[in-house]
């Protein structure tokens, strides 16, 4: 029978006890919990399945840059003039 030497492996201490670990993987550090939670995306805590609301507002309103400026339409009805003023 041939005897094998045994490689040193590498063991973490743990809430259970001392655990071996197996070769070429590294124990989960605690920079390596937080880098998952801040690439998470954000979730609400008190409704985790609420979708957000739209921003309608300002510079964001979608519904207000389907209008049309009041200038552009006289300047269409006129064939590219606006009519003159009337002081």
């Amino acid at each position: 029978m041939i005897s094998r030497a045994r490689p040193d492996l590498d063991s973490e201490a743990t809430a259970e006890g001392e655990q071996t670990l197996v070769p070429g993987v590294r124990p989960v550090t605690l920079g390596d919990r937080l880098a998952l939670r801040a690439a998470a995306p954000i979730a609400p805590r008190r409704n985790p399945n609420a979708v957000q609301k739209p921003c309608d507002l300002g510079l964001f309103d979608e519904a207000a840059r389907d209008q049309f400026d009041m200038l552009d339409f006289l300047r269409a009805a006129n064939g590219g003039d606006l009519p003159p003023s009337k002081t």
